[in-house]
């Protein structure tokens, strides 16, 4: 259509959609909200495990720690698709997807330690997991804390500290492990004890290696930005 002023063709139809600042820059504080959130997941499936080894074998039940992991798979998931619609991000992109891995294979080798524990059923009723167990509170309760400093504009000396702890810790399981392995050597179990132990200590020294890494990526992304 010709304008009766100016005689230029004007443009029929509706007006072009607008752009959404908020997708533009991005929805920062979801990143933080998710990525905070996967880690208390991380955390509630080792509280899931105590509570599962403190049982009766008779009374054992994966249901809180499938559970557990299922909430820990949409929210990495919805990472996944935020990082899809968002074209901007505080933190970038390479780093999120990198913590979002990490924290997600937490609960998904401690869901594989009660998968044996339960499979174990009485075999293994006269072991104590109570320091692994106590050691992997306290690393996962330490990712939590680190990954939280994210969303505090990055102090650097904090995650320092915090990732020397994780550090500390999986230093301690390493030892841990090796004497462990070999009072197992040494002792006087049965073939088939020494195999489910094994696989057991094995597991657990995944979880420690996973929490330390969470660690490293936060570090990374800490001095990156510093």
């Amino acid at each position: 259509m010709l304008c009766s002023v100016c005689g230029i063709r004007s443009r029929s139809g509706p007006p072009p959609p607008m752009i959404s600042l908020q997708k533009l820059f991005g929805k920062n504080d979801i990143f933080f909200d998710l990525l905070e959130a996967s880690a208390e997941e991380a955390l509630h499936s080792v509280q899931a495990l105590e509570k599962l080894i403190s049982q009766p074998a008779a009374e054992r039940k994966m249901d809180e720690l499938i559970l557990t992991r299922r909430k820990d798979k949409k929210i990495t998931e919805q990472i996944n698709e935020e990082l899809c619609r968002t074209f901007v991000t505080e933190l970038e992109r390479e780093d999120i997807e990198a913590l979002s891995n990490v924290l997600y294979k937490i609960p998904k080798t401690v869901e594989k330690i009660a998968e044996r524990v339960i499979i174990a059923g009485t075999r293994l009723s006269d072991v104590d997991f109570s320091r692994q167990l106590t050691m992997m509170r306290d690393a996962t309760t330490t990712v939590v804390t680190i990954v939280k400093e994210l969303r505090k504009k990055l102090h650097l000396e904090k995650v320092k500290d915090y990732n020397a702890k994780l550090q500390h810790i999986e230093g301690e399981a390493d030892k841990l492990m090796l004497d462990l392995l070999q009072a197992l050597y040494a002792g006087e179990r049965d073939p088939i004890q020494i195999i489910m132990l094994k696989d057991l200590y094995e597991l657990m020294e995944k979880v420690y290696d996973r929490c330390r890494d969470a660690g490293n990526v936060v570090s990374h992304i800490v001095l990156k930005n510093s």
